[in-house]
């Protein structure tokens, strides 16, 4: 820390946030440490025109090291020399951006990803939002360090004001010379009767940011050109787990080891450690062949990026054992608790409600039974009967209704003998298969062959159509009778995006000179016409 300049803060609050407040906070904690601290502030417009901007100085030597000399504090922030800037809604920090006031050397941006639309954002006809995506990338653009989060879930969660979290994100960064003790006490002696509701959101704050100071840390060590002997140890990953992946990820260029890094860890956290190192030996055989194909890396491997980032989702796919151990995980619990606002006198119930159906259970069966059940269905439904389906009422606040859910999140090792995990490790072989042909071919298609991936989301009849989709697109884009370029691929994905009923995908196709899809079969049912009720 320079020593010779003070700590310049821009804070960002909306009306009603408690900008103010968070600007005392911030005084009062510095001079009750003992550093001089002086803030200033311009006000906002009405109607969500712009935000009341607080600037703050604090200089890093105590007053009793001063030598009974004093600090000369600025009263505005000059362009591109803060410190940290602070805002409580994603566009105000964009605007801040714009302004000049950041700068990717020195500064260190804490911001929510939420929203609150502005003025002429709801004066357009249709969605005048801006583009989130596109203002957090100026965000990582203009900082030296950047933490972006939830800052409203968390004030809602607390049941405050947004300041208060705020202030546990400034605390929470290490950026000011004293602990969290001076904060905590700060708001319990000017809080009043919210002082515990503050300090509720100040936590939340301080840990949130604490969390993604700790997995920062664990990423630079993973991301850093020596990894083989500087890998932390992590609570989610065994030493064991640690040391195979160090050298996996010695493979891969830097610019893509964070996405390898989290896509592995979901792969392990969804099934084990060896499923982990199967997306490892499939992202390597993508990424082979695009260093074929672009040898000097001129898109920055981007193809293996986007197979990384589609392959780990696809990997990861929703089931009845999925959704069993999301429902009954602690964390669930806690979120229900906050959201209700349950008190601890207060008696919470929890209901789960589920209707599996035929694909479900045959979904954990091995193959052969699975075929004989879907058959018994298909027969089923072929004769006008609705899909078999079985509803079910958990009380996940029970013992046995948790027993049953955990009883079932416990299956997961009987997962790889299932038709569904044999169906859908088939179906991801043939995506990459072809994102590595298509790579063969020139590395745009095959890139524009890794973005399909993006067409599996969702579960259900969502999901196969997804599936229908993609396993179309790849035969026509690789078809050698009626060669595609990368562009016609890129329509191809995007109208597939566009239309759930995938007539937009139909009309693409045949503009390209490929066919349309095939019309899949679809029972006829019979509905009986009901009486009138006429004379």
């Amino acid at each position: 820390m320079n020593t010779t300049q003070p700590i310049s803060l821009l804070l960002c609050a909306l009306g009603g946030e408690g900008g103010g407040v968070l600007s005392e906070w911030l005084i009062h904690a510095a001079r009750a440490a003992g550093y001089p601290a002086q803030a200033t502030s311009i006000p906002g417009v009405a109607q969500r025109t712009g935000a009341t901007t607080y600037y703050l100085e604090i200089y890093p030597t105590p007053l009793n090291q001063l030598q009974g000399l004093s600090p000369v504090l600025g009263l505005t922030p000059m362009p591109g020399r803060l410190d940290m800037l602070v805002s409580s809604e994603l566009l105000e920090t964009a605007r801040q951006i714009g302004n000049g006031m950041t700068s990717e050397h020195i500064t260190r941006v804490i911001t929510s990803s939420s929203r609150i639309l502005t003025t002429q954002e709801k004066m357009q006809m249709g969605d005048g939002r801006s583009d989130s995506e596109a203002l957090l990338s100026l965000v990582r653009q203009h900082s030296l360090r950047h933490h972006v989060m939830d800052m409203a879930a968390l004030t809602r969660q607390a049941g405050t004001v947004v300041s208060a979290v705020m202030l546990g994100a400034i605390a929470g960064s290490g950026a000011l010379p004293w602990g969290r003790e001076v904060f905590e006490e700060v708001i319990q002696k000017t809080g009043g009767a919210s002082a515990s509701a503050s300090l509720r959101g100040f936590a939340l704050g301080y840990a949130h940011l604490a969390s993604q100071e700790v997995q920062a840390q664990q990423l630079a060590g993973w991301l850093s050109e020596d990894n083989t002997h500087n890998m932390p140890p992590t609570p989610a990953l065994s030493q064991a787990v640690s040391q195979t992946l160090s050298a996996a990820l010695a493979q891969f260029p830097l610019a893509i080891r964070e996405r390898v890094v989290l896509g592995h860890a979901r792969c392990v956290e969804y099934q084990s450690v060896d499923y982990g190192n199967l997306y490892l030996e499939r992202l390597q055989t993508v990424l082979q062949a695009e260093q074929k194909a672009d040898p000097t890396g001129t898109q920055a491997w981007a193809c293996t990026h986007e197979t990384a980032r589609w392959l780990a989702l696809w990997m990861a796919f929703d089931d009845i054992v999925r959704v069993a151990d999301l429902k009954s995980r602690q964390s669930r619990w806690h979120r229900v608790q906050s959201e209700v606002k349950a008190q601890e006198a207060d008696l919470l119930k929890v209901y789960d409600h589920f209707k599996p159906g035929v694909p479900e259970f045959a979904a954990m069966l091995p193959t052969r039974w699975a075929d004989a059940l879907m058959r018994w269905e298909n027969k089923r439904t072929a004769k006008g009967r609705s899909p078999w389906a079985l509803p079910l009422k958990i009380g996940t606040h029970s013992v046995l209704g948790m027993l049953a859910l955990r009883t079932l999140a416990a299956c997961k090792s009987l997962r790889p003998w299932g038709s569904r995990y044999a169906l859908e490790q088939s179906l991801m072989t043939q995506w990459y298969g072809a994102v590595i042909k298509g790579l063969h071919q020139s590395a745009d298609l095959g890139l524009e062959l890794a973005r399909c991936g993006q067409l599996i989301k969702g579960y259900g009849s969502t999901n196969e159509r997804g599936k229908h989709n993609l396993l179309h697109i790849l035969a026509q884009a690789l078809n050698p009778t009626v060669p595609q370029t990368a562009e016609s691929v890129a329509h191809w994905r995007q109208a597939a995006l566009k239309d759930d009923a995938g007539q937009a995908l139909d009309t693409q196709l045949r503009a390209q000179g490929a066919l349309a899809r095939p019309v899949r079969e679809q029972p006829i049912r019979w509905m009986r016409k009901p009486p009138s009720r006429g004379g």
